[in-house]
Formats: C-alpha cells, sequence, structure tokens
C-alpha cells in the first residue's frame, strides 16, 4: 500500500473521542511471519498487511491507567480506571487504511472484558495479571483464565532511546498503528485512535516463556523476538464503526 495512506491515518479524526487511556511499560514483541500462515484465521475482507514481503505478528504485554470517558472533566470510575493487558496482533488493511487485528486481548479487568467483547467485538480474555519493576527491569506474568488456555511470564530491560521512527521504516510499520478492526457476524468494524508518535527504547528480554501464539494454532517462531520499548503514551478512541 502507499505511503500516503499510512501517513493520512496519522490525523486526528474528526468529532469527539469515546474515551481516553494512557498505555505504558509497553514492550513490542514481533516475529516475521509468512502471510499464508495467518491467512486463515483472518477475515476475508481484510487484507494481510506486509514489509518487505512479510506479514508480522506481535506479542505485546503493557498497562493502562487515568481510562475516562469524553468529555475529559468527566470522573474516573473507581476500580475502572487502571488495569493491565497483553494482545495477541497482526496488521492488515481495508480499501487502503492500514491498522490493527487482534487474535486475542488478556486483561485483568472484568468489566472491561465484557465491555470489549460487547461494543467493539473484539476477542478479549479474562486473565490474571502482575506487573512489577525493579529500576529498569520489568517482570511481567499473564495467566488466561478462560480457554484456550494461555499463558506469559517474562523479564525485560529497558534501553536506551531509539531515533524517531521514519516513515518507511519497519519500525514505524510495525508501531504507528491508527485505528484496529474487528468483525462480526461478517460485517467488518473500525475504530480510530490518536496519539502522538511513539518514543521508542530499546530492551532486551530474558527468561521468557509464552503460549500465547500456540493458543491461536500456530507456533512461536524460533528465531529472536525484535524488540521496541515505550514508557508512557495519551491515547484518545473513537467509538466503532461499520466499514
Amino acid at each position: 500500500m502507499d505511503l500516503i495512506d499510512r501517513l493520512a491515518i496519522r490525523n486526528r479524526p474528526a468529532g469527539h473521542p469515546l474515551m481516553h487511556q494512557a498505555w505504558g511499560k509497553l514492550l513490542f514483541m514481533h516475529w516475521r511471519i509468512d502471510p499464508a500462515l495467518l491467512r486463515s484465521i483472518i477475515p476475508n475482507k481484510l487484507e494481510i498487511d506486509t514489509y518487505d514481503g512479510s506479514a508480522w505478528l506481535g506479542v505485546v504485554p503493557f498497562t493502562m491507567w487515568d481510562i475516562r470517558g469524553f468529555p475529559p472533566y468527566l470522573p474516573r470510575i473507581p476500580g475502572f480506571n487502571t488495569m493491565h493487558e497483553l494482545n495477541v496482533r497482526t496488521y492488515v488493511h481495508y480499501n487502503g487504511v492500514p491498522g490493527v487485528w487482534f487474535f486475542s486481548l488478556d486483561c485483568n479487568h472484568e468489566a472491561a472484558v465484557l465491555a470489549a467483547r460487547t461494543f467493539y467485538y473484539l476477542p478479549y480474555y479474562k486473565a490474571h495479571i502482575d506487573l512489577d519493576q525493579d529500576e529498569q527491569v520489568i517482570t511481567y506474568e499473564c495467566q488466561r483464565l478462560e480457554a484456550p488456555a494461555a499463558r506469559f511470564i517474562g523479564r525485560w530491560e529497558i534501553g536506551d532511546g531509539l531515533p524517531t521512527n521514519e516513515a518507511e521504516s519497519l519500525e514505524f510499520f510495525l508501531t504507528e498503528r491508527y485505528c484496529l478492526y474487528s468483525e462480526r457476524r461478517g460485517q467488518i468494524y473500525r475504530s480510530r485512535v490518536f496519539h502522538q508518535p511513539w518514543s521508542l527504547r530499546s530492551a532486551k528480554i530474558h527468561d521468557w516463556q509464552s503460549s500465547m501464539i500456540e493458543s491461536l494454532g500456530l507456533v512461536t517462531p524460533a528465531e529472536e523476538p525484535l524488540l521496541h520499548y515505550a514508557e508512557e503514551l495519551s491515547v484518545e478512541i473513537w467509538k466503532l464503526e461499520k466499514v
């Protein structure tokens, strides 16, 4: 797809967002994968997005806070404004609009899981998740509480800051995504998001184990994942719409 399409989606959407979230302590783990391995588990109406001929599969653990509805003066809901999440994803486009396709999203907040399933048609799962940080080292554990069983345990070390993503770079392709897609009863839906460009850092992962990809019926690629870390990002999210 054209670079102009990748840049156009970065513009802030018209109208008012539905909610605000802060995302942080976030690790992008990515592997190159043959698009043919993903085709049967992605709706046919969506094109798989590729970089240099390869699709990319991501496992992304992080935490969220400052979750609130708009307008921004609405008060935070006690017990609902912080949570942890881990998603498994790839990248797609529909009529030239690039975005994220989520295979699974594990979250440790039951009400958020129900809301996302109901209003965004996303494959959320209830999970027990812990995140601990000791200086520059983060330990993250996710145990899914529903079928299919899945688990992630990892410990990563935060590295140095990376240069700003160039529009044609792999880092831009993997991280600068400004909408998500979902599907219900054959209909494709899209939700826009807006945020400033990611400020990425390098990372090194230690002692990690995962069956998140295996829960999809796939095998985690044998090579080491490509890693990027982000400390914090403020995000606005729009309502889900048919496309």
